[in-house]
């Protein structure tokens, strides 16, 4: 009996060509866009966001072409508490979110998921450059990071369990972006040189503050821009506005340049500092997940990643309870960020992460 694989595609280039590889594979496979939210949900009135109608469109019509059914499932309502809510909370809380791991977490990988399930398919489908394996010996299913490592994205999806990682697929894995362009192009998909997204999906312009004053209708009052020592150096405009390691868009005229350091909500101070004080060599972090082991049982020598766009660097990682890690690197970091993930990495392979508190 042939294999049923849901694949979610969001109109881009990447997950039109992963349906292709699965059918290709020889899984019956059936195409779905989730429909997160609408444009007026979030004060946009263009259709230049994905989950619009235009990326429903394109979406479609790769499907059409590669002759496979094609549906849209209503995902809204569990896309703006578990991602959107949690997106607003963490910066009024002055911590740096990451709406993609929770997407990936909460509703790619566990809502979809459940959904396939009760549909009977056998797997679920994406268009992330990581590959899965299984390892027999340590009956384990292990997230390895992608062949082209410009366009790796293990980092957001350290968060899958074992058994959400048994029941995905990811075809790109193996592949560089350049060859999935010409894979589009060779079968004449109408995506095959669509842009990819810059920004978060509901903050297409990439103005955090905008939007959360816009969705929630609230405004964040004005307070004071201090130094280490608590002068204050001017006014900044909301607290909401400012993250870890920022000197651009201050509005301060300065005699150097200075930073962000941290933010104390109950004072409604914005606390910046020299670079040099940027910098600091380890971390806690919570909310873990790991992959190639159930538990770490004593401090192991690993690679760390503590944002997206960083290089993973060496640390020592202890687990200090059921749900903490604390990381301690051989050189400090710069700007270590509250609510970011910091992953673990031992060679290709992801050990795990957690949320740094």
């Amino acid at each position: 009996m042939t294999n049923k694989a849901l694949i979610a595609m969001s109109g881009g280039v990447d997950s039109s060509v992963a349906a292709f590889l699965t059918k290709d594979m020889g899984y019956d496979a059936t195409g779905i866009t989730l429909k997160l939210f609408d444009n007026e949900d979030i004060g946009e009135k263009r259709e230049k966001t994905c989950c619009s109608l235009d990326d429903i469109d394109d979406a479609r019509r790769v499907c059409l072409k590669l002759g496979i059914p094609y549906y849209v499932y209503n995902f809204k309502d569990s896309f703006k508490e578990n991602v959107i809510d949690r997106f607003i909370r963490a910066y009024e809380n002055g911590t740096t979110p990451n709406p993609c791991i929770d997407c990936n977490r909460f509703i790619k990988f566990e809502k979809l998921i459940r959904r396939a399930e009760e549909l009977d398919f056998d797997c679920v489908v994406t268009g992330h450059y990581s590959t899965i394996e299984y390892d027999k010996g340590a009956d384990r299913y292990l997230l390895k990071k992608s062949v082209d490592s410009t366009k790796d994205q293990s980092y957001v999806l350290y968060c899958l369990t074992q058994r959400q990682l048994a029941k995905t697929l990811l075809p790109l894995g193996t592949y560089t972006k350049e060859r999935v362009r010409e894979i589009a192009n060779e079968l004449g998909l109408i995506n095959a040189r669509k842009h990819d997204s810059q920004y978060i999906c509901f903050v297409p312009d990439g103005d955090y503050a905008k939007f959360i004053e816009q969705y929630t209708g609230r405004t964040y009052p004005n307070g004071n821009f201090v130094d280490t020592k608590g002068h204050i150096l001017g006014e900044h405009k909301g607290i909401i506005r400012y993250t870890v390691g920022q000197r651009k868009g201050l509005g301060l005229a300065l005699p150097h340049p200075m930073y962000v350091k941290e933010k104390n909500l109950d004072t409604n101070e914005v606390i910046l500092c020299d670079n040099n004080e940027l910098f600091s060599k380890e971390l806690y972090a919570t909310d873990i997940n790991l992959i190639t082991c159930d538990k770490i049982d004593k401090p192991i020598k690993v690679k760390a990643r503590v944002r997206y766009s960083q290089p993973e660097k060496d640390a020592i990682v202890e687990q200090i309870d059921d749900n903490t890690l604390h990381i301690v690197f051989d050189e400090p970091q710069r700007a270590i960020s509250k609510g970011q993930a910091a992953v673990l990495y031992d060679g290709e392979y992801v050990v795990g992460g957690g949320t740094i508190i």
